[in-house]
């Protein structure tokens, strides 16, 4: 397996820390407020990305922090006139909801910030001690200049970089660079007692802390959208491998970002579209679906056109699961797992995939038409969809199996599926009952279900 590795900027070889292990940390949500498009992408590359690890028979330890305690966690919270907790207890609420709809797995751990005060404190006072960092006035600070590799991950210059948007210029630091660690307590904010003064942790030292607890020191994968590169993921290398003396992740999976109408999706400029709102006027699997047609790295422009065509597709993937009922006990078409496989360990190219599934079903379609053993196929299909997330939700395939059962009650069928409902056409035809025969089409049709006469018998597929 090959991945591209933004440190380094290059493709390198899959090599676990921990032979059949992997130990993978993706930044999850600051808790400010509900989540957007973009943030949904984020969740569901990297969902894909530990299931299909966990396919290939790892056992992955797959954790994602929620960040519930951050400058724009205050601001929102003092613009509205409420609690720092009120504000969390919301937003979380609202990305919890889209991750299940989406599909997302639970991670294996989901650290909470405000529960690791802790680990951070601990990792402070190991920088303090070996001279990476320095407090004034109760803050705490990096020294940017003590750790010589700063700006390997974002290929940023220290000597380049001035105080901006990214920078925060404070007299009080040795260096404009330097980036707090620690902040002093300011009275309505949320703090803890430290030895330096009570305050709260920065942004860069809770991931950090979080990540050493649960994975160790040098884990395999570590992951976050491409806006985090800097200063985030640098500030994280820096203090991590400062702190250790050792390497802090092997790799690093960032992907690209989604854009609306060419600019990126931005909670900050209001540039966004709600991803819960998405999720009620389209069926999330569309929407995990859309996420999953571009690779992982490169940026996503959504459109509301590639939402109806992701919706369209998803009917050809399910009509075809559809024709064949129930479990498959064949084993699966191992030529068409190895070609999945193929363009997975590739840098996990899931557009790749997606091309093998639907050849797959085009092919297991020819076959049922021309009444031809599928089985392999279709358990091969089953794999694929779990891997990828995209089986039918349940509420679609209810709703149409309860539209079919009343159709088979309708005309008298013994049993609630399509199968027995034409069986129960066909012994209309051979009746001469032709009211029934053709009442079962229509009504079928009306559901989606198309239903074609053959010499050998009826055959049916999704419309």
């Amino acid at each position: 397996m090959r991945l591209y590795n933004t440190l380094g900027r290059e493709f390198v070889e899959l090599r676990p820390r921990d032979e059949g292990k992997i130990g993978m940390y993706v930044c999850g949500s600051t808790v400010q407020s509900a989540p957007h498009l973009g943030h949904g992408r984020s969740a569901v590359v990297f969902d894909v990305i530990r299931r299909y690890l966990e396919w290939l028979g790892y056992e992955v330890t797959y954790v994602c922090n929620v960040t519930d305690v951050d400058d724009k966690i205050i601001d929102a919270a003092i613009d509205e006139g409420v609690t720092t907790d009120a504000i969390v207890e919301r937003a979380y609420a609202a990305f919890d909801e889209a991750h299940r709809r989406l599909g997302v797995r639970e991670p294996t751990v989901e650290p909470w910030a405000t529960h690791h005060i802790e680990e951070m404190l601990e990792l402070i006072e190991q920088l303090l001690e070996t001279g990476h960092a320095y407090a004034v006035d109760g803050d705490v600070y990096f020294s940017v200049r003590s750790y010589p590799e700063y700006g390997r991950l974002s290929r940023h210059d220290p000597n380049d970089l001035r105080s901006g948007a990214r920078v925060d210029p404070d007299d009080r630091k040795h260096d404009p660079l330097d980036f707090a660690l620690w902040k002093a307590a300011k009275p309505g904010e949320p703090s803890w007692e430290a030895p330096w003064g009570s305050g709260r942790p920065g942004w860069h030292i809770e991931c950090s802390a979080m990540a050493r607890k649960y994975l160790g020191v040098g884990f395999d994968i570590h992951a976050g959208g491409h806006d985090l590169i800097f200063p985030h993921h640098e500030n994280e290398i820096a203090q991590s491998e400062a702190a250790t003396g050792e390497p802090f992740a092997t790799y690093w999976l960032h992907n690209g970002m989604m854009n609306l109408e060419g600019e990126k999706m931005s909670k900050s400029t209001g540039h966004v579209i709600d991803l819960l709102e998405a999720l009620d006027t389209h069926r999330p699997t569309a929407v995990r679906l859309v996420y999953l047609r571009t690779h992982y790295r490169k940026p996503l422009e959504f459109s509301e056109r590639g939402l109806t065509d992701a919706e369209a597709a998803l009917d050809r993937l399910w009509g075809f699961r559809r024709r064949m009922t129930g479990p498959v006990e064949d084993i699966p078409d191992e030529q068409i797992l190895e070609r999945f496989r193929s363009a997975m360990d590739e840098d996990f190219d899931v557009a790749g995939g997606l091309g093998v599934l639907f050849d797959l079903v085009r092919e297991g379609n020819r076959r049922l038409d021309d009444a031809e053993d599928a089985g392999a196929l279709i358990a091969a299909y089953d794999e694929i969809v779990a891997v990828l997330g995209l089986g039918e939700e349940t509420s679609d395939l209810d709703d149409l199996r309860a539209e079919i059962a009343e159709i088979a009650e309708t005309y008298g069928a013994t049993m609630g599926t399509i199968e027995d409902l034409l069986e129960t056409r066909d012994r209309a035809r051979s009746e001469r009952d032709w009211a029934s025969s053709d009442g079962i089409r229509d009504d079928l049709a009306a559901i989606g279900i198309v239903v074609e006469d053959a010499p050998d018998g009826s055959r049916w597929h999704r419309g």
